[in-house]
């Protein structure tokens, strides 16, 4: 084993184990401690800056002067009591990660003297540099002046001893920079839309809510061998390694005892999520080894997208003090299942009616149908933009490899409703039904129970399942930030809304038909027109990539050409009639996730060649040399006839070594040279497909080689930790 290897080794297994926090009280007791909630607002505001502030959150009106003003001061009062010394906009740029700049509270006055001081137009509004963050041409370099402004409808926190203020991101000129201004639009359009329809059943609904629910998986491996993987320091996932002989065939590690060492970092990363009012409940076992998972209560989703984002931080800085790294990467070993973040979405109205639960009368049912029926269509409609709100160079390790849904967009409905859609299809005629027909039909949905949760099994390989109240985007990458996804799917139900309610009104007037009469006919024709894309199989079997192509519906396996969506027509106009994003944003956006993808495999690339050159070729003839000078030394003590039966496997050793180590090598310099010809292309989107195309490709070829050479290498040569290390957990 090579120095390092022994000396990580060493310090895993002497490794004294970290005792977790101990909080003296129950969790409800401090929960959101860190937080300038409901509670701190009501404590610190007047009844006037009280008012003022809910008022914003609920309604999005914005705050005068004065009033921020006021909120600035009480905030700062409240955070420094906690010992803060600094505060920040806290935003999330195109870069996939959060941004801060910390500035403290204090003000020079003259005379060597200070004061602490924080206004109103700090609180709301602050100028960070636009142009060094992604933006897609939006920004020149000697443009670089950009704004963030409070968003008061996600609360402020304290992290450390910085007081963190939720802010949007936007250019000099307006451009949205960042995940949070199009989420928040997206809401804001998905409420009108669905309030306006929740009108044909409750005339009391005035506000509808999106709601998330995230999953989180991850894996955990001990810092030391970490350290000594660049690999993973640079890009997550481990470039080599050959599967260890045990893997997770036995399904053993799913749900078993969580190892001591990992429970006490969970222990803490909930204590730290918890002062910060992040909800999560749940932690549990995955499926591969030194795999794991959390996710918290439902939230109004741009809160649960913050908390999201949030908790990876907090996860990555509790890991460290208990000597883990946390690997977030979609697929940061091969072989094994790699991680998602499942993304479980619903609407529910002001008072807290969840409108994808089936209710207890036929009237509640076909509200329950309705918003059901119209998400599915939302998605048939736009499944390409679907794929490609989660499309990324780390995503397309996972999905369709035997643990992720494919890329072909599908929806899980489960027998029982899809025997409902099917009645409803049979039932309901182009004209006015009769006494007979409505009484049959709202006998068929009165029996939808009012719980499916127990009715509805779960498709672990459909990436857009309906599990008893809620869509499960189960496609959603680890390592993604869920306003991408949340986005496109708020805007392509609210599109589809407007669309309902527009055509169910037409026939009201038009062909004075009922209200019921005239929503069922419209939801008829759209469970005909979005039939194709229900499916109940497994969607890993070639069998579904054939059924799926017969039915017309898109197999698109790679970033680049999944990524096209979002500049089709169709989509421009989708979010640019709801107001989302308009054309110059959606044109900066493709460019930025274009240039993502290029930078990510190009940085592997040029990892996977230096790891070549520098420790698994010299590691391929140190082995080789040790067995050459072997070789040499029977033949100088064995006569001719004896040498050749002693010799004969390794001189072949040497040999599979030797052109091995040349395929590696050469393959190395055939991939750097199709770098520089996709470095030279002249446009975002040629770079791109060269790279997918052209240059990784080489990866595949490279990884064979050299995981063929850990397998027969001496163990004391071999340079780098292995998978039957890594993935073991002591």
């Amino acid at each position: 084993m090579s120095t390092r290897r022994i000396l990580a080794m060493q310090e895993v297994v002497n490794r004294v184990p970290v005792e977790p926090i101990q909080p003296k009280k129950q969790v409800s007791e401090y929960f959101g401690a860190n937080v300038f909630g409901i509670d701190a607002m009501r404590e610190y505001l007047s009844e006037e800056g009280f008012t003022s502030v809910t008022e914003a959150m609920e309604k999005g009106v914005s705050l005068d002067r004065k009033i921020a003003d006021q909120v600035a001061a009480c905030m700062k009062a409240w955070a420094q009591a906690k010992g803060v010394t600094h505060y920040t906009h806290w935003f999330q740029p195109l870069t996939g990660t959060t941004a801060e700049k910390h500035d403290g509270f204090f003000e020079p006055i003259g005379g060597g003297r200070a004061i602490e001081r924080f206004s109103g137009s700090q609180l709301v509004q602050q100028e960070p540099d636009a142009s060094s963050f992604p933006n897609g041409g939006v920004r020149s370099t000697f443009e670089a002046r950009g704004y963030t402004a409070w968003d008061p409808t996600s609360p402020a926190f304290i992290w450390g001893n910085t007081l963190c203020i939720p802010t949007i991101f936007v250019s000099y000129t307006g451009e949205a920079l960042d995940f949070k201004t199009p989420l928040l639009k997206s809401l804001s359009a998905l409420d009108k839309a669905a309030t306006e329809v929740c009108q044909y059943f409750d005339k009391n609904v005035t506000k509808v809510i999106g709601t998330l629910g995230w999953e989180q998986e991850y894996f955990l491996i001990d810092a030391a061998l970490y350290n000594i993987r660049y690999d993973l320091q640079q890009t997550g996932r481990t470039l080599f390694g050959h599967a260890s002989a045990k893997g997770q065939q036995l399904e053993d590690h799913y749900w078993g005892s969580i190892p001591d060492r990992v429970l006490a970092f969970m222990k803490d990363f909930e204590y730290e999520s918890h002062l910060l009012g992040i909800p999560v409940r749940t932690r549990h076992n995955e499926v591969a080894p030194a795999q794991f998972e959390c996710a918290p209560v439902f939230e109004e989703i741009n809160i649960a997208v913050d908390h999201n984002q949030l908790l990876m931080d907090v996860m990555q800085k509790v890991a460290m003090r208990h000597n883990f790294r946390v690997l977030l990467h979609e697929k940061p070993y091969a072989g094994v299942n790699g991680s998602g973040k499942h993304n479980n979405w619903s609407l529910a109205t002001s008072a807290g009616k969840n409108l994808l639960s089936p209710g207890k009368t036929p009237k509640t049912n076909l509200q329950f149908l309705t918003f059901f029926i119209n998400t599915i269509k939302a998605v048939y409609e736009h499944a390409d933009l679907m794929r490609a709100c989660i499309a990324s160079a780390n995503n397309d390790h996972r999905l369709g490899a035997n643990e992720a849904p494919p890329a072909i967009m599908s929806v899980f409905l489960g027998e029982q409703l899809n025997k409902v859609l099917d009645e409803i299809e049979k039932s309901v005629g182009d004209k006015k039904m009769s006494p007979e027909e409505k009484t049959a039909l709202k006998l068929s949905i009165g029996k939808i129970p009012d719980i499916l949760l127990d009715n509805t099994d779960r498709n672990r390989t459909s990436p857009f399942a309906f599990t008893g109240n809620k869509f499960e985007f189960r496609a959603v990458g680890s390592t993604a930030n869920c306003a991408g996804a949340m986005t496109v799917l708020n805007a392509i139900v609210a599109e589809q809304l407007i669309a309902f309610k527009n055509e169910v009104d037409t026939l009201m007037t038009k062909k004075q038909l009922e209200k019921d009469d005239a929503i069922f006919q419209v939801l008829k024709r759209y469970i005909i027109e979005s039939k194709k894309i229900r499916f109940e199989g497994n969607g890993y079997g070639d069998e579904w990539k054939a059924e799926a192509k017969k039915r017309g519906l898109s197999n698109i396996p790679t970033t680049p050409g999944a990524l096209e969506a979002f500049v089709t027509k169709k989509s421009m106009n989708l979010f640019e009639n709801l107001n989302i994003l308009n054309h110059r944003e959606q044109e900066s956006r493709y460019e930025i996730y274009l240039e993502t993808y290029t930078k990510k495999i190009q940085i592997e690339s040029r990892i996977i060649a230096d790891m070549v050159n520098n420790q698994i070729a010299p590691a391929a003839i140190a082995y080789q040399k040790v067995l050459v000078d072997n070789i040499n030394g029977l033949k100088n003590i064995l006569s001719a006839a004896d040498f050749k039966k002693a010799a004969e496997t390794q001189i072949e050793l040497v040999k599979e070594l030797s052109e091995r180590t040349n395929i590696i090598i050469k393959a190395a310099e055939e991939m750097r040279e199709e770098r520089k010809k996709a470095n030279n292309l002249d446009t975002a989107k040629k770079q791109a497909h060269a790279y997918c195309d052209k240059v990784k490709p080489h990866f595949e070829t490279i990884r064979y080689q050299v995981d063929k050479l850990e397998f027969i290498i001496d163990d004391a040569v071999w340079p780098l930790p292995k998978y039957r290390e890594m993935l073991y957990l002591r």
